[in-house]
């Protein structure tokens, strides 16, 4: 019988009466991140997903690999299925594991028995194979407590399965099952990473970026671009919403006081990241702030900044230090690119010494020389969208 991979759900499994809803959703985005490698039978029982490759031409290496930045799965396994009976066992772990035994000192057996119409129990099961095992590979020895290898046999309602130790999964929750937000998109560290999170939660995105152009550069959008590309491997499909920002920072350069300048920028990018959220049917906005990180991100410029929006503001990074950040920016593929040396929009009039601690009603007098409703306007009408696949 064919190669394939075993697929376990996380949390989904406690999901109750709901959990239909949760599977639906993870099968459709596990469907979605297998085109591009073939074609692929997939059903799912006992909290297991079983993806099967229709024919010899699916590459299962790629799907594989793909599966394991899939949200919503907490652990995978390349595996041979055969027939449900103990001699086609032992026979498809000999065969499937051959190289991982004769590379190996030790092993172990372990079975589970979700099908308990099985006529053995799982000990059996695994005494009986661990033992046959153990005769054609004279030179591995059997350890129970810390095996080098461990073989892995499930029965199931279709078929038994044989396979090595499991590779960790994404885990979280389906993307797509717990809503949508708009995410704020910097060149830098910290957002690839917030919007990583949230999407881990199973939220859908819509990454948003502000372009300042010529004060930051083409290669400065070509970053984002790539940085949202790195994300789809997690979140699906994106479309990156591109606005243009130019005029609204230059604007606050000439009527506003300097020290309010990052202030008043990061309030006009939560009223049209606000506006394209709620023509989006989102729920929420998703920042990469970070609590005293830098000056506009004190509590009380994080309070002023929101004031103008009605949504909830999402912050995933609020308790991180930045060592945990770059941690998980490495571990998820996107720090190389954020360290490129363009700087995006937020680098542009900054201010020599901004006000850490804004008070609101200061900050609205500064923006009284601004017609904020037509910048925003103005800016959400020349947005650029670019669609980007896994």
């Amino acid at each position: 019988m064919n190669d394939i991979i075993l697929l376990k759900q996380g949390e989904i499994v406690l999901k109750g009466l709901n959990r239909k809803y949760f599977e639906q959703k993870l099968i459709s985005n596990i469907k979605q991140r297998l085109r591009s490698f073939g074609e692929f039978k997939i059903h799912w029982s006992q909290s297991t997903i079983y993806v099967e490759p229709e024919n010899d031409n699916c590459d299962m290496e790629g799907a594989f690999e793909a599966m394991k930045k899939v949200f919503g799965i907490v652990s995978l396994s390349r595996a041979m299925a055969c027939e449900k009976e103990p001699e086609a066992i032992f026979r498809a772990a000999k065969a499937y594991l051959v190289d991982a035994m004769n590379s190996s000192a030790s092993f172990k057996v372990e079975t589970k028995r979700a099908d308990k119409r099985f006529p053995m129990t799982s000990i059996e099961l695994s005494q009986y194979v661990g033992g046959r095992l153990a005769a054609a590979f004279p030179h591995i020895k059997v350890d129970v407590h810390n095996p080098e290898l461990l073989v892995n046999l499930e029965v199931h309602d279709r078929a038994a399965y044989v396979h090595s130790a499991p590779h960790g999964g994404a885990g979280g929750m389906p993307v797509g099952s717990n809503g949508r937000a708009v995410t704020l998109l910097s060149g830098g560290i910290d957002s690839p990473v917030s919007s990583y999170m949230i999407a881990k939660r199973g939220v859908k995105l819509i990454p948003v970026h502000f372009f300042s152009f010529p004060y930051t550069s083409q290669q400065a959008k070509e970053k984002v671009i790539e940085l949202a590309r790195i994300l789809t491997a997690y979140c699906g499909r994106l479309t990156l919403e591109i606005v243009p920002f130019t005029k609204i920072q230059e604007e606050i350069g000439r009527n506003c006081p300097e020290e309010f300048f990052t202030i008043i920028m990061r309030r006009f990018m939560m009223r049209i990241s606000e506006r394209i959220a709620l023509s989006n049917g989102c729920k929420a906005l998703v920042t990469g702030e970070n609590l005293g990180q830098v000056a506009s991100q004190t509590m009380e410029a994080m309070a002023v900044t929101e004031e103008c929006v009605s949504l909830p503001v999402l912050r995933p990074l609020i308790g991180f230090d930045k060592e945990e950040i770059v941690r998980l920016a490495r571990q998820i593929g996107t720090f190389e690119t954020s360290i490129l040396p363009y700087e995006d929009c937020c680098t542009v009039f900054t201010p020599r010494h901004p006000r850490t601690k804004p008070r609101l009603r200061d900050v609205i007098a500064a923006e009284a020389g601004l017609d904020i409703e037509a910048l925003v306007e103005e800016a959400f009408n020349g947005i650029e969208r670019i669609r980007l696949e896994p």
